[in-house]
């Protein structure tokens, strides 16, 4: 099975940016969709981004659009998150749904990013 390794999560202040970084230990050729997720401490964890595999088509969590900018270049995922805010600490993670599945159901292992002011 594919593996997933997120990268790029430090510590970042306010209104900086952050570019994440996800790693396929294999080829994505399987996966129908690649979405970003991050969970806050006493948080659900919550999608902010996801992109076809194949269409390219994106969506964007309401809370970062405008902001956050998902994109793939060959089988690497990355989330560009620009004028960050103390709400988007959090762990974030890569994921895949693959083509015939309604879920995502492979999963980095996650990496944190944590905004101070």
């Amino acid at each position: 099975q594919v593996q997933l390794r997120e990268s790029g999560g430090t510590l970042v202040q306010t209104g900086g940016s952050l570019k994440l970084s996800c790693t396929a230990s294999a080829s994505t050729s399987g996966f129908a969709t690649l979405g970003w997720f991050r969970q806050a401490p006493g948080k659900e964890r919550e999608q902010v981004a996801r992109i076809g595999r194949y269409t390219e088509i994106k969506a964007y969590a309401d809370s970062v659009t405008g902001r956050f900018a998902i994109s793939r270049d060959g089988d690497k995922l990355f989330l560009q998150m620009n004028s960050l805010n103390r709400e988007d600490t959090a762990v974030y993670y890569c994921a895949a749904r693959l083509s015939g599945s309604t879920d995502f159901t492979i999963w980095g292992q996650g990496t944190q990013v944590t905004v101070s002011s």
